[in-house]
C-alpha cells in the first residue's frame, strides 16, 4: 500500500514521525494541521488553513452599533421625510409604489409587522445632512469625520434581514435568525477557514460589550458546531487586566508555570488520544498554552505608552466622550498589526440596545454619533497612513435601522426591511453607494442584499469561498452562503 492515508486530518506519515515526540507531540501536530501549518508533504484535511483563491486582504474589523443605528440620519437621509412630515405612508404620494412594490406584497406575508409600520406619521430626518467627498455620497452632519472618509468607503443600503427584534444582533453575525440554533458566526468561520497568523494572540477578539448581554448571547461571537476552539476570546483594555483569569498568581514564577503548563499539556494530550473527538478538549489543549503566551502579548497590546500623542488625539484618548470608544479602535488597529484575524469592536457597553430610539432620537443618536464618529475615522486613516487599510476590512454595522414612521415621543421603530452598512479596505472600492431603499427608505428596492451577502463579501476578500467550508453533515443552503457584492469590489 502506498497511499499515505489520512486519519482524523493527519497522515500516517505525520502519526509515525511524531510517535518518537510523545503524546505532547501528537497533540500539538493536530494543532498544527489544524492551523494550516503542518510540514510540507502533508495535505490538510479540507485544506484548512490555506485561503481558497489569492486573498486581496488579510484580517477584518467588524464595528458593530448595538441597538440599531437609523440608516435615515446616517448613510441613507431621505429628504421625503422632511417634505411629508406628518403623513403616513398611506396618505404620501409614495403609497401606491410601497403598496404595489413585489417586495411589499412578499414580505407583508414574511413580516408580520409591515401593515403596522405603513400607520404611524413619517417622522422628519432628526439632523441636516450634506454631499461628502470627491463622490458625493450623502452623509448625515451627525457623522462628519466618517463622511470626510467617505471616498474610501463602499455604502451599501440596500441590506435586510428577517428579525424585527434584537436578536437581529445575532442574525447579522452568524446569517441566521436567533431561533434557528446556534449557527457559527461570521469571525469564527474565518478563524476556521484560516487558522491563525500569531503565535501569541488568539485569532479571534471580542471587544467592547461584553459576551452575554447583547441580544443573542454568545451566538455573535460563537463557534457553534465548528468547535469551541473557534469562539472569540473576549479582551478589555486594560493593560494589567486585559484577559479575565488569565493571570497567574503572584507567587507563581514563570519558569514554574511553564512547567505546571507543559505538565497540563501532557496530562490533556494523553486525554485527547484517548477521546479524539472530544472538541472541548481539544479547545482546553490548545487554550493553555495560548492563555501563557497570552499573558505577555496581550497586555502590550493594550499598553499605549508606546503611541505617540498625535495618534491618541487622533482616537480622541485625550476628550471623555471618545475615549473609551477610541481605545477600542486603537486596540483592533494594533490587534491586527499584530497578525489577529478578525476583530469584532462594539459599542454599547454591554447595553444591547443604546442605539435603541423609540424616543428621542435626535438626542440619543446625537450623543451616540459623537462618541464613535472620530474614532471610527482615525481607525481609517490610522489603517491607511500605516498601509494597513490595502490588507484590513473594516466593516460598520449594526442589526437593522429605524422607520420611517415615528414612535413615542419623537423616535424610530425597529426596522429589518432596508438598512445601511459600509465596507473599507481590502480590496473594496472606494466612493460609491451600493442598492438603494425607496424615497421614504422604508424598503430596499435596489440591489437588495440579505446580511450574508456582506459575509459573502469579506470571505471572498479574504481567499475563502463558503461553500468549500461546509462541514459534512451541515447542508447549508444559499442564503447562508450569500453571494459577494462584486460592484463593490475593486
Amino acid at each position: 500500500m502506498t497511499r499515505d492515508h489520512s486519519i482524523c486530518g493527519m497522515t500516517r506519515r505525520s502519526f509515525l514521525a511524531d510517535c518518537g515526540m510523545g503524546f505532547t507531540g501528537l497533540a500539538m501536530s493536530a494543532m498544527l494541521q489544524r492551523d494550516g501549518a503542518a510540514r510540507a508533504g502533508d495535505e490538510p484535511a479540507a485544506n484548512l488553513g490555506r485561503p481558497h483563491f489569492t486573498p486581496r486582504a488579510k484580517n477584518v474589523i467588524w464595528l458593530f452599533m448595538l441597538g440599531g443605528t437609523s440608516h435615515l440620519e446616517s448613510f441613507d437621509p431621505k429628504p421625503a421625510l422632511n417634505r411629508y412630515s406628518g403623513l403616513t405612508i398611506s396618505e404620501s404620494p409614495y403609497a401606491r409604489a410601497v403598496l404595489e412594490s413585489p417586495y411589499y406584497r412578499r414580505n407583508v406575508r414574511d413580516f408580520t409587522g409591515v401593515p403596522r409600520a405603513l400607520m404611524p406619521k413619517l417622522l422628519p430626518l432628526q439632523i441636516g445632512f450634506r454631499q461628502r467627498g470627491q463622490s458625493g455620497i450623502t452623509v448625515s452632519d451627525w457623522w462628519p469625520h466618517v463622511g470626510g472618509c467617505i471616498d474610501d468607503l463602499a455604502v451599501v443600503r440596500s441590506v435586510w434581514c428577517t428579525d424585527n427584534d434584537h436578536a437581529a444582533q445575532y442574525e447579522f453575525n452568524t446569517g441566521h435568525h436567533f431561533f434557528d440554533g446556534y449557527h457559527p458566526s461570521i469571525g469564527s468561520w474565518i478563524h476556521y477557514g484560516l487558522g491563525s497568523s500569531s503565535d501569541n494572540l488568539p485569532s479571534f477578539v471580542a471587544l467592547g460589550a461584553p459576551p452575554g448581554l447583547c441580544c443573542g448571547g454568545r451566538g455573535a461571537q460563537n463557534g457553534a458546531y465548528l468547535g469551541p476552539e473557534h469562539d472569540a476570546v473576549q479582551l478589555t483594555v486594560d493593560p494589567r487586566n486585559p484577559l479575565a483569569y488569565a493571570a497567574p498568581a503572584r507567587e507563581v514564577a514563570r519558569l514554574e508555570q511553564r512547567a505546571e503548563i507543559d505538565l497540563l499539556n501532557q496530562l490533556n494530550a494523553t486525554a485527547t488520544a484517548r477521546f479524539p473527538t472530544d472538541q472541548a478538549l481539544r479547545a482546553r489543549v490548545r487554550s493553555y498554552e495560548l492563555a501563557f503566551r497570552m499573558q505577555t502579548a496581550v497586555p502590550d497590546v493594550m499598553r499605549f505608552s508606546e503611541e505617540n500623542e498625535a495618534t491618541r488625539r487622533l482616537y480622541g484618548l485625550d476628550q471623555g466622550t471618545t475615549q473609551r470608544f477610541g481605545s477600542l479602535c486603537l486596540a483592533a488597529r494594533r490587534l491586527v498589526e499584530r497578525g489577529v484575524r478578525f476583530v469584532q469592536v462594539y459599542h454599547g457597553d454591554g447595553q444591547g440596545s443604546r442605539w435603541d430610539a423609540h424616543s428621542g432620537l435626535r438626542a440619543n443618536h446625537s450623543g451616540l454619533c459623537a462618541e464613535v464618529d472620530q474614532p471610527i475615522a482615525a481607525l481609517l486613516k490610522d489603517l491607511k497612513r500605516r498601509g494597513l487599510l490595502e490588507e484590513t476590512i473594516v466593516v460598520w454595522g449594526t442589526e437593522f435601522g429605524r422607520t420611517p414612521g415615528s414612535e413615542g415621543q419623537a423616535g424610530r421603530d425597529h426596522h429589518p426591511y432596508g438598512f445601511s452598512v459600509w465596507l473599507a479596505g481590502g480590496g473594496i472600492r472606494g466612493g460609491i453607494a451600493h442598492g438603494a431603499t425607496d424615497e421614504l427608505g422604508f424598503h430596499a428596492v435596489e440591489q437588495r442584499h440579505y446580511v450574508t451577502d456582506i459575509h459573502a463579501t469579506v470571505l471572498n476578500q479574504l481567499g475563502l469561498d463558503p461553500r468549500r467550508l461546509q462541514v459534512p453533515g451541515r447542508r447549508r443552503l444559499e442564503i447562508e452562503l450569500g453571494q459577494p457584492i462584486r460592484e463593490i469590489i475593486s
